[in-house]
């Protein structure tokens, strides 16, 4: 009976052990992740905004973990920590004072989350040399994102009405009476992690008279209108949850969900958020380059005058109107294949292609659930999202990932190496990329 009672004991205490070891906690940089995108968010920040807040804060709260750890080339290398410092502390006190710079209107809110995550981490000179890191890398990330090209906004009035050359759409505002494109100053953003965004000047998009052009044009010409009886339930999901979800949200809900089934430590985690937003922002601001340099015309103008193009293989449909509204800018290459492509670039160096279990979800879409075990399904379900949409030629959603692919890789490559690594390790890591 002894003998009994005790096996059923050691049974019961292994089945606990391995209870508490399927849930993974997260930590101060992952949850602050999720506040600062939320944040963002929260408060009405376009796509391209959002990529940008999230890269300065992710670099902020890297440089001040990696300050206290030293385990990666630093982004900065300014910021020094105090002997002894807390690196959870400085994660929470970067996150903050780059959020509240920015987001002044959310600071109540900011404010109770920080007293909350702070009031994890034990009082003493550790904490607070901690959060005089943290105050550091904030101000000095702050500063270093001052003047970087993100304003004042500029437009771009549309040319003559030529085939293939961009025209305003309906969503498009108006400037002294024009319809203008916007984002147009966006391209000269200054880049986190890439030298700059000429350097990443892709192939022309096909020509209006090849069959590439044509097969493209009748795709979303087939399932991307508004009343298409050819576009399916769940790819109308995926059109609707990424209309609403930016590369921003995605990336990183995927990053913060890897990150745990990994299980990462701090300084790990915060090097990997830095770098996937990093290429997520990087990859819009290339693709706004490339937008307004090639200044290729929507689906919705490019049907409805398909006559004009000078290929007997398109037919021109004047009712055409797409399934969700068109972006006020040029459509090649999609910004959502560039910004997504590139942070999951990043996500796949570091974890590896497959065998996640990433759930998306979004609020503003509570029936959708997404669910994936590879990056690429992700970066599939994008493609299918625009084009489905009607607002995209599939060669635009090409061109994105190829672009987005092309800077993920150079900003892992080239940013935040770690410091212990020989040469020959260093040459081995990228080998196996």
């Amino acid at each position: 009976m002894r003998l009994l009672k005790r096996f059923c004991v050691l049974i019961l205490g292994l089945a606990m052990a391995l209870a508490m070891s399927s849930v993974v906690r997260a930590d101060a940089v992952l949850d602050w992740n999720e506040i600062a995108v939320n944040t963002a968010v929260a408060n009405g920040q376009n796509p391209f905004a959002q990529a940008r807040y999230a890269a300065i804060v992710q670099l902020a709260v890297f440089e001040a973990v990696n300050a206290v750890t030293g385990e990666y080339r630093p982004y900065l290398g300014t910021i020094v920590a105090p002997p002894g410092a807390s690196a959870d502390a400085a994660a929470v006190q970067a996150a903050y004072d780059v959020l509240v710079n920015y987001f002044p209107n959310s600071q109540t809110t900011l404010q109770t989350q920080l007293a909350a995550s702070l009031a994890l981490i034990p009082d003493g000179q550790s904490k607070q040399a901690g959060i005089a890191t943290g105050h550091a890398a904030a101000a000095a990330m702050i500063a270093r994102r001052a003047n970087d090209g993100s304003a004042p906004p500029k437009f771009y009035t549309p040319g003559p009405v030529v085939p293939g050359s961009w025209q305003a759409t309906p969503t498009c505002p108006m400037m002294n009476g024009i319809a203008v494109g916007t984002f147009l100053h966006w391209q000269n953003v200054t880049p986190f992690g890439i030298p700059k965004a000429e350097a990443y000047l892709l192939d022309p998009p096909p020509a209006l008279t090849s069959n590439r052009y044509a097969k493209a044009y009748n795709e979303v010409l087939t399932v991307g209108n508004l009343t298409s009886s050819e576009r399916p339930r769940d790819r109308a999901d995926v059109v609707h949850f990424f209309q609403v979800s930016s590369p921003t949200q995605v990336v990183n809900e995927a990053a913060r969900l890897v990150a745990v089934e990994k299980g990462g430590t701090l300084s790990e985690n915060a090097r990997a958020l830095a770098l996937v937003n990093m290429a997520a922002s990087d990859s819009l601001v290339a693709s706004f380059f490339n937008k307004y340099h090639y200044n290729l015309w929507r689906p919705e103008t490019a049907i409805r005058a398909g006559d004009t193009d000078g290929n007997p293989k398109t037919e021109a449909d004047p009712t055409f109107l797409p399934f969700i509204p068109t972006p006020c800018f040029p459509s090649y290459p999609s910004n959502h294949a560039s910004g997504t492509n590139g942070g999951t670039e990043v996500l796949r160096r570091l974890y590896g292609e497959g065998g996640h279990s990433i759930t998306l979800t979004n609020p503003a879409v509570p029936t959708i659930v997404l669910q994936y075990t590879t990056f690429e399904q992700i970066d599939d379900d994008v493609d299918d999202a625009r084009v489905y949409g009607g607002i995209h030629f599939r060669t635009d959603q090409d061109a994105g990932a190829r672009l987005g692919r092309a800077i993920g890789t150079a900003v892992y490559k080239h940013n935040l190496r770690p410091v212990h690594h020989d040469a020959i390790g260093d040459r081995d890591e990228e080998d196996r990329d």
